[in-house]
């Protein structure tokens, strides 16, 4: 009944009077001790983050908390199919893990319990949201509890924010008296421009009080132990952190493993936006900032890290050094289809140079390095202390705890490198530290030394349990901690500090190194009157310098005729370059005229680059406003790395804030079968399109010409979808995946304008072809494409064009 009633919407006063109520009536189930029900709803629930670190860290909160009188529901959810979704979140459940102090027969029954407490559902429509919403009042009801409240965790991409938040605000708000929490990963921007612009998105649907973005730095236990650490030994510390005593602070992240796999990412965002931007950057207030009275106030935390970035000083181009390894330019080749001569200026490795102009750290150098490729894997913040001793003695006669003339330095070592843990280390000859009861003083390997010291020089301490970063932030995020988050102002602050360092770098050649131990001293570096260089001579120059790469506008586009239409021919860069020009250019006017742009894009490997050009290089871009259909799709599941919408997923959708209802993949896998005639899913695509679309004519499709003519889906020798009334066609490919479904060319020729991109020594042949040939789509499909009422354009390179 105290559900029912608390739920029911009345009007002005009675309303006003059953909130009342309802308010008082939780207030003493309060007092007795109940701690309510808290629903925690994890969105991309079947995607890597989630089955690797998210799920282990919620049955760790539960396993922290179900005993203290809360009481919990965990929704997975994820765009996913309800039956594939629940197979794959049952793997991952059964997979969990207990601390090493759980018996096996303890954590069975623990796991047996969480997973009778989690499930999974498809979250995708605003309707999902409300039936999401009623289900867990209607569980809270049930169980006779109230809400304490809901946790929204967006482990997606951030594309999808906007819209995700629109539907909580609109549809899956907890009711009165319980508390909302989102929390958002990274990355939070690219840039000023557009983290502003993400901020001002979400600013729109929550309060500032209820978002948690995530920066899993902040939750290693070595970086969650610097304020505590500052704050337990205030009285040692207050006369030793500062400009007087400290020489240099340096934070690193070292990594061994390169950006395989990744360089779709790390081409738009490079090390600086990956790694120095936010981890280094927030451990770096955390070591700056003034230390306020009640270090467990997150409100005045989060207001001493802010005044950090105020005094921080404008970085120059002489504030970095960047290097790359050198197989990175050939990996982007490989991976995103570049052109052989394609070099990449995006940095792997960055030394950069802060200061902070202020009372405390005047003159102070703090160096922030990371990089990929490296010669060891290891995170440590290390603040070296000014040494002005000297030692009649000799060394070996210096005593640790005693002698002023050993290095003096407090490091936080995050993890891996040497010692293999998250340790806290003291040299002896400062203060013998006090750490909390959750951290133990420890020996070390014999023999260990570290920055050149013997491991005994030093006080090391180390968890007594070893946490994963994100099992601790989960539980900050339960207890409401916002002191281990970045603010909206902290982020913008951030962004304002880094983004004209970023522009001036946008065209500097990077050092060249091989990688790991191999790399040597080339990528030592030095600081001198506020400029960083390195310390060794530069080697042979093997990409262009500054000033020296050839820009796209360096190469003339040359416009000509191919059967009977323009023709933009070009280096592929340039070609490229045109071509997303030109598709934007359509958007914009398409979406002046009509309100909306919708865009039908083919798969393979020629467009790659083209979305890598429009995810990177046109922020102008009306995404919102913009529909995306496919042109045609292979017939296998759309997470098979050979499906067409994987590839626009991976090259275009995760960079662009496409609104999810826009995008509109082909419907190739129904009921757990790919292409079935039975499930009649090119129909259902063509109603989509005829519903959607205005007089079935998309804006523009862009379409590519195979070696041996064939366009979209549609092959020689097979007159399916070649006429007839059929707009989307199930048809057959020469080679595997054969199964394939594909736009009509009655439907092609429907579209305003058509770009026909052809790229590859390999297409020389056909293209001359081609140009000989009348209308002959039986034969060469691609001589069927000719819009009724619409332009076709063809863009060439000089490679396909002239050989």
């Amino acid at each position: 009944m105290l559900a029912e009633l608390c739920c029911k919407r009345r009007p002005g006063f009675w309303r006003m009077l059953v909130v009342a109520v309802c308010m008082a009536l939780l207030g003493c189930l309060r007092a007795q001790g109940l701690q309510g029900h808290v629903s925690v709803v994890l969105l991309g629930a079947t995607g890597d983050l989630a089955k690797k670190y998210l799920w282990q860290g919620l049955f760790q909160l539960y396993l922290e908390e179900a005993g203290k009188g809360h009481n919990f529901s965990f929704h997975g959810t994820a765009l996913t199919a309800t039956e594939q979704g629940q197979e794959v979140v049952a793997k991952v459940l059964e997979s969990l893990s207990c601390p090493k102090d759980v018996t096996p027969a303890r954590c069975a029954e623990l796991k047996d319990q969480f997973q009778r407490l989690s499930q999974y559902r498809q979250l995708k429509t605003t309707e999902d949201y409300v039936a999401l919403s009623k289900d867990i009042e209607a569980l809270v009801q049930r169980e006779g509890l109230w809400e304490a409240g809901r946790i929204f965790y967006f482990s997606v991409p951030p594309f999808a924010y906007t819209d995700i938040a629109r539907s909580i605000n609109s549809s899956c708000r907890p009711g009165p008296g319980a508390w909302l929490r989102v929390v958002l990963e990274k990355p939070f921007g690219h840039n000023h421009l557009s983290a502003q612009q993400l901020a001002a998105d979400l600013g729109s649907f929550f309060h500032e009080e209820e978002m948690y973005r995530v920066d899993h730095y902040l939750g290693k236990q070595a970086v969650a132990q610097i304020l505590p650490f500052r704050d337990q030994n205030r009285k040692a510390l207050d006369g030793l952190w500062s400009r007087h005593h400290v020489e240099r602070v340096e934070i690193v992240m070292k990594e061994t493993v390169d950006a395989e796999g990744r360089t779709s990412f790390y081409e738009e965002y490079g090390v600086i936006r990956d790694v120095l931007q936010n981890h280094l950057t927030e451990i770096l207030t955390l070591v700056a900032m003034e230390l306020p009275p009640d270090v467990g106030s997150s409100e005045a935390v989060l207001r001493h890290k802010l005044q950090v970035f105020g005094a921080l000083r404008g970085l120059r181009r002489g504030s970095a050094v960047l290097g790359q390894y050198q197989a990175y330019s050939e990996q982007v080749r490989r991976e995103l289809h570049k052109p052989a001569g394609f070099l990449s200026l995006t940095p792997t490795f960055a030394g950069i140079l802060v200061h902070l102009d202020n009372l405390r750290w005047e003159g102070v150098p703090f160096l922030l390095m990371s990089g990929k490729a490296l010669d060891e894997r290891v995170g440590y913040v290390r603040v070296l202390f000014k040494n002005r001793a000297c030692c009649a003695q000799s060394e070996q006669r210096w005593v640790a705890e005693q002698s002023a003339c050993l290095p003096r330095q407090i490091i936080f070592h995050i993890g891996h490198g040497a010692l293999g843990s998250p340790a806290v280390l003291v040299s002896r000859n400062l203060f013998r530290p006090t750490l909390p009861g959750s951290w133990e003083e420890v020996g070390g390997p014999p023999g260990l030394r570290l920055f050149g010291r013997p491991l005994s020089d030093f006080y090391v301490y180390s968890p007594v349990r070893e946490q994963d970063a994100y099992s601790v932030l989960i539980s900050r995020i339960f207890h409401g901690r916002k002191d281990s988050f970045i603010t909206t102002e902290n982020l913008l602050a951030s962004w304002a500090f880094w983004t004209p360092l970023l522009d001036s770098l946008a065209r500097e050649a990077p050092r060249l190194y091989p990688g790991g131990a191999e790399s040597g001293h080339l990528l030592d570096f030095e600081f001198s009157g506020g400029q960083l260089s390195f310390s060794v001579q530069q080697p042979e120059q093997l990409v262009p310098g500054p000033g020296s790469a050839p820009a796209p506008s360096d190469f003339q586009v040359l416009r000509a005729t191919y059967r009977d239409g323009p023709l933009v021919t070009a280096w592929p860069e340039e070609l490229i370059a045109k071509l997303a020009d030109d598709v934007e250019a359509a958007a914009v006017k398409a979406v002046r005229r009509f309100g909306q742009f919708h865009l039908a894009l083919s798969g393979g490997s020629s467009p790659v680059a083209l979305f890598q050009q429009l995810a990177t290089g046109h922020y102008a871009f009306p995404w919102a406003r913009t529909h995306l259909w496919l042109v045609d799709e292979r017939c296998v599941p759309l997470w098979d790395p050979e499906s067409n919408f994987q590839g626009l997923q991976t090259h275009l959708l995760q960079h662009v804030r496409v609104p999810h209802y826009n995008v509109h993949p082909m419907p190739v896998h129904l009921h757990q079968r790919l292409c079935a005639e039975e499930d009649q899913g090119a129909q259902a695509y063509a109603e989509e399109i005829s519903a959607l679309v205005a007089n079935s004519s998309f804006d523009l499709v862009l379409l590519g010409m195979g070696s041996d003519g064939h366009t979209a889906s549609l092959f020689p020798q097979s007159p399916t979808g070649l006429e007839g009334e059929q707009l989307v066609v199930l048809t057959e490919s020469p080679s595997g995946p054969r199964r394939r479904m594909s736009l009509s060319l009655p439907l092609i020729n429907r579209a305003r304008r058509v770009a026909v991109l052809v790229m590859g020594r390999l297409k020389r042949e056909i293209t001359l072809l081609v140009s000989r040939v009348g209308h002959e789509p039986k034969k060469w499909p691609i001589s069927g494409v000719q819009p009724v009422s619409g332009q076709l354009v063809w863009y060439m390179d000089y490679e396909a064009f002239l050989g």
